[in-house]
Parts: structure tokens; C-alpha cells; sequence
């Protein structure tokens, strides 16, 4: 899919938020609320029909000014038999801008949960935004763009759909029969939705769709609104792709090797999902490796297409944002997340044009000159750079430690992986002696290059580089007010000194620091800002670490492909997978960005949730590419 400048919303507010570019109101004289519940709610049968559910999804194709989700939020939370987790799906073209959006909320009859939306609004950028409410409970997947490009791309089964837009005569592109029909493809069982339309073509659409329609009595003047069911005359056996419910039986337990930051952000995703997870670890503690070092910082990127690499790595670091602010604002990580610089190595005008043409808003990205880049490094830039309002520096040891300080999770130290072999019920883990020490349905080979071995053991190969890396700096005064990047990178210590790396030696395994390195790191640093360790400043934070790298430079996170298939192999999501084994590794110096993002996807993929990229991403990290690319060079041996 090809992202596209999202425009934001043109609103002209008076007695009800009026849209100009459609000709319509957004919610009528007696107010969204009341409609809400009305139509969308009670057309849904909800809450009656969440009640007592384990998981229960949402699908809505216009966000709007956000007052559906609001009203089923709210009655989610006033249900004593609530399901445990409400995951809500959204699409919208054009969001309001927070400004916007707290105007339309200023008189809410629910102003606390306008405040938490309004607070938690993404900004204005292409992509699928993750957004969780009540500790993780409630889920706002909201996808910006067009409906009818994302709905192909979105991976979830809807209980409910609220089909709410302007009026089929204002906006028809969201009522097209092809819309309707990608919204019977994503209907779970018996999934129901309601809309205040009852023009001919909804109905036509709908029934083309699946879905059995009937009428029902509107509200506030409007005298009927439509109601439907999903009744298919035959349901196909959905492929590979488009199949999101867990096969892993009632179990619902997995084991994680690895307790770095992949290792330590799937197992917290999938014990947020309500799994019990147990972490092994061949170290004595976790984030003993290259995960153990005092910083590491975390941003975006920005690329004049807006490919694949800057979508991942911006929705990456969105999430992470997300995820680490909370975390650093209330002191349980060290860390800052108040922005980042990079140096652009290039004019300022054409990172202006870069910026313009794919409309990309100042909260996720401005680019600066170097006297204004300056005076928010607090140290002298000699040339222009991005600065990501998103990005920041936190210790990865110690977000590796708070994901695993959770219920769910058992961290299991010096216990050492040596092989896999398949058992009664699924997997069991063994040890250099052979002895058994898990048998488990599901295992996430998180653990670096020793997950590239074991996952070969079972047939998968690809190409990884091994890349030493060691970091420097020192304890004492640094002027560096916030992280820095370009040729390496510096970040600030929260008071203990200054961080900056690192050195790249592919092939070599030398565990010790070297002078020279450090060396080399300094120089990085004077290029960058042309700082120099302070007169008695103590030598500090040197270590070494081994980052990972894929062939096309992208993680590698999914279920593991068989070797050999049967049937399609021309594209990632149709080939077939190895029940219950599980690829998070290779995510090079992009850890901190990457983690949280690829955990969840992993979580929702093994659990059956909304998953929390677009497909198109999705096969970009996806352990088969490098299988699919290899089979399409083969000749054909079509007669």
C-alpha cells in the first residue's frame, strides 16, 4: 500500500460541527452521543453482546470527531460483564487536529474520556496508530487514510461494525460495493452492524456483502436506520493471510528465548494478552548482552517515497513513544522522551521539500537549521537537522526489566536452549545434555544469533550479519541536552555523563573493549557536535554488544516458514508456517524502536487480536521474504 499525505479535517463549528468539503453535519440536532447509543450501539445489541467475552472487536470506517468510540467506551465501562478486552478498528481520511478535536469535545457529557482521547491523539501521519486505554484493556487501532486502501490491509474479524461517514450522496466513496464487500471478508461469525444510512445502495451493497438487512426505527427525526447480520450463503476457508484467530489450543502459555528487548517486549505483549509466559535465558539476569547498555535511543526516519522502511520505522517509533514516555515520566525507567535530533547532510531547503511533499505534520517531524538545531542541542551543529518530537533515549536494561516485572511472566536465568524437537503437545525445549526443560504449544526465538540456529535446526536459513559494536563515554559534565544522531550518535546520561557509539566490525568477536574503538567513537563525536570529554571527566560506559542485520536491512519477526511448500509460494502471506515457532530477531541498532511494535504484532498474531501493522508491513518483516524472493528468481517449470 502507498501512503499518502493525510489532510487534516476542515471543520466550521456553530450549533453542530459542520464539514464544508462534504456538505454535512457531523452528528445531528439531538447530538453524537445520543445517536451513539441509538444507532451504533443498540443497533449492535451491545453491550448485551460483549458479555462475558474474552475479546470482543469493533470495526468502525469513520472515526470522525471520535463520539462512537467514546459511547461504547463509556458503556464498556459501566458493564459489570464487560469482555476483558474491547479492541476497536477505525479508519479515517481526514482526522481532525487535536486542536480541533478538544473544540468538539469542550462541552462533552463524558469529559474525561474526551480529555484521555484528546490527550492520546496521534499525530496526523499515514499509517495504523495503536492506542491503549484503560491499562491495555481497551484498544483504538485507528488507521489514517482511505477506507477502501486500508481495508485490505487491516488484519482483524469484527463482531460489530459501525458504518458511520457523510451521507452516501455527500461522500459515496465510503458506501462503494467494495467497501462493503472488504467489510463481510473481515466479519467474524454472527457479526452484526448498524448505520443511520438506509439508502438503496447500502442495502444493496450489505446483502452483496453477506449480510441479511432489515429496518428499524430511527431517532431525532430520522424515522429508520439499518440494521444487519453477516448470513453468508457459504463461507470459504479463509487463506493463510486472512486468518487471525489462535490455533494454539486453551493453553494459552508460550515460552520466550532471549531476554533482551525482543525477547522482553513479546513476552510482555503476550501476557498483556492474558498468556503465561516463561522467559529463558541462558545469562544469569536479563539484558546481559548487547541490551545491557546505559542508553539507547530510539526515532524515525524520513524517506523522499515514503517506502516501507520509513512507514515501519516511524509507526516503530510512534509506538514507542507511546509506550516509554509514561514509563520515563513516572521515574520507572531512566530515559528521556522530549525529542531528537538528526543531522540532515543535506540544505535545509530540499528536507523542507522532502517534508512538504509527503505532508508530514511538525508533531512528528520539522526539519531546522543549524542555529536552531543548536539551541536545542545546547552544543554548536555545523549543519541542518531532523528533529523527531517522538524520539528520545531510554536504559534498555532497565525497560527490558520492567516489561518482564508483570504476572504473567517467569524469568527463567542460565537456562540455556540447546535444541527443539516437536512433542505430544507442541514443542519441547532441551538442553545441551538432552534433558527436557519445557514442553509448550508456542516458543518466540528471540534470542539473537542463537535464534538463527535453532530456527535452522527446523529447516529455516537466511542471511544475518553479526556486527560488533562497542559503545564509550564518559562520567561527568555533558552540555548535550538532548540525543544526537548522524555518523553514531550521543545522548545525555540523566546526570551520569555522556553515551556515544558506536563502532560497526562485522565478523569479529572480541567480547573486550579497545582503546582504539574508543577512539573511534570520540572522533564520531567531534564530527557530530564537537564535543570533547570535559578536563577530569572518568572514563566510562565502554562495552561491547552484537547487533543483528538482515540482508534487506529489515527485523525479521513472524511465525517460521516451512522450508519446502506445497501450493503458493509467490507470496509471503500464502506460504505455509510451522504450527506454533515463532522469529523476533534482527532488528540491528533499532532495538529500542522496534521492540515494542514487533512484541505486539507477534502477541496479536499467536492470540488471535487485531494485529497492529498493515499487511503490507507485515510481509516486510516477515521471516518468509527471503524465500519468497528466492522462489520467484527460480525458472519456471510451467510446460
Amino acid at each position: 500500500m502507498k501512503s499518502e499525505p493525510i489532510v487534516a479535517a476542515r471543520i466550521e463549528f456553530g450549533a453542530e460541527p459542520f464539514a464544508p468539503e462534504f456538505g454535512d453535519r457531523y452528528h445531528p440536532a439531538i447530538g453524537a452521543l445520543a445517536q451513539a447509543r441509538h444507532v451504533f450501539l443498540g443497533g449492535n445489541r451491545l453491550p448485551e453482546r460483549w458479555a462475558g467475552r474474552e475479546r470482543f472487536v469493533v470495526a468502525e470506517t469513520g472515526f470522525g470527531l471520535g463520539h462512537n468510540f467514546i459511547a461504547a467506551w463509556d458503556a464498556w465501562r459501566a458493564d459489570p460483564r464487560r469482555c476483558r478486552r474491547l479492541e476497536y478498528v477505525a479508519v479515517e481520511r481526514h482526522p481532525p487536529t487535536r486542536a480541533d478535536l478538544e473544540r468538539a469535545h469542550r462541552d462533552s457529557p463524558l469529559p474525561a474520556l474526551a480529555g484521555a482521547l484528546s490527550a492520546a491523539w496521534p499525530p496526523l501521519v499515514f499509517g495504523l496508530h495503536a492506542i491503549d486505554f484503560e491499562g491495555g484493556a481497551l484498544r483504538l487501532l485507528l488507521a489514517f487514510g482511505d477506507v477502501a486502501a486500508w481495508l485490505p490491509e487491516l488484519r482483524f474479524e469484527a463482531d460489530a461494525f459501525f458504518l458511520d461517514g457523510f451521507a452516501p450522496a455527500r461522500n459515496p466513496a465510503m458506501w462503494e460495493p467494495r467497501v462493503l464487500a472488504a467489510l463481510g471478508r473481515r466479519a467474524a461469525a454472527g457479526a452484526t452492524a448498524a448505520t443511520w444510512s438506509v439508502a438503496r445502495q447500502v442495502h444493496d451493497g450489505l446483502e452483496a456483502a453477506g449480510f441479511r438487512v432489515e429496518r428499524a426505527p430511527g431517532i431525532g427525526g430520522k424515522r429508520e436506520i439499518t440494521l444487519a447480520r453477516h448470513e453468508p450463503r457459504y463461507r470459504p476457508a479463509r487463506p493463510a493471510d486472512r486468518r487471525v484467530t489462535a490455533a494454539h489450543g486453551a493453553a494459552r502459555e508460550a515460552v520466550v528465548i532471549g531476554a533482551g528487548l525482543a525477547g522482553a517486549c513479546c513476552a510482555r505483549a503476550l501476557a498483556d494478552e492474558g498468556w503465561s509466559v516463561r522467559v529463558f535465558e541462558r545469562r544469569s539476569g536479563p539484558a546481559a548482552e548487547t541490551s545491557g547498555n546505559a542508553g539507547g535511543i530510539f526515532h524515525g526516519t524520513v524517506h523522499g517515497e515514503d517506502g516501507p522502511h520509513a512507514r515501519l520505522l516511524r509507526a516503530a517509533a510512534l509506538a514507542a513513544a507511546r509506550t516509554l514516555r509514561p514509563l520515563v515520566d513516572a521515574g520507572c525507567i531512566a530515559g528521556q522522551v522530549q525529542g531528537l535530533l538528526r543531522l540532515g547532510g543535506r540544505e535545509l531547503a530540499a528536507m523542507q521539500a522532502r517534508v512538504d511533499h509527503l505532508g508530514l505534520p511538525p508533531e512528528w517531524v520539522r526539519a531546522l537549521d543549524a542555529d536552531a538545531a543548536s539551541a536545542l542541542a545546547g552544543v554548536t551543529l555545523a549543519q541542518a537537522a531532523w528533529f523527531f518530537p517522538q524520539g528520545g533515549w531510554v536504559s534498555p536494561a532497565g525497560f527490558v526489566q520492567e516489561r518482564l516485572d508483570h504476572a504473567g511472566v517467569a524469568f527463567c536465568g542460565e537456562t540455556e536452549v540447546q535444541a527443539l524437537e516437536r512433542g505430544t503437545h507442541g514443542w519441547r525445549l532441551l538442553d545441551r545434555n538432552g534433558r527436557c526443560l519445557a514442553e509448550t504449544a508456542v516458543v518466540i526465538l528471540a534470542n539473537a544469533a542463537e535464534a538463527l540456529r535453532l530456527a535452522a535446526s527446523q529447516g529455516y536459513t537466511a542471511e544475518w550479519q553479526r556486527i560488533r559494536g562497542q559503545v564509550s563515554g564518559w562520567r561527568g559534565a555533558a552540555p548535550l541536552r538532548l540525543p544526537l544522531a548522524g555518523d553514531g550518535y550521543a545522548l545525555p546520561l540523566a546526570g551520569q555523563g555522556l553515551l556515544c557509539g558506536s563502532t560497526q566490525s562485522p565478523g569479529d568477536d572480541d567480547p573486550l573493549p579497545r582503546a582504539a574503538d574508543d577512539e573511534v567513537n570520540l572522533e564520531r563525536l567531534r564530527r557530530l557536535c564537537g564535543l570533547e570529554p570535559p578536563p577530569g571527566s572518568v572514563p566510562a560506559h565502554g562495552r561491547v554488544g552484537w547487533r543483528l542485520v538482515s540482508a534487506d536491512r529489515m527485523p525479521v519477526a513472524g511465525p517460521l516458514p516451512l522450508r519446502s511448500p506445497e501450493g503458493r509460494s509467490d507470496q509471503v502471506r500464502h506460504w505455509p508456517r510451522i504450527a506454533g515457532l515463532y522469529l523476533c530477531s534482527a532488528l540491528g541498532g533499532r532495538g529500542i524502536s522496534l521492540a515494542p511494535l514487533l512484541g505486539r504484532l507477534l502477541a496479536a498474531q499467536i492470540a488471535g487480536a487485531p494485529w497492529p501493522l498493515e499487511q503490507g508491513l507485515v510481509d516486510a518483516v516477515d521471516p518468509a521474504r527471503g524465500l519468497v524472493r528466492a522462489a520467484r528468481q527460480q525458472p519456471s517449470t510451467q510446460p
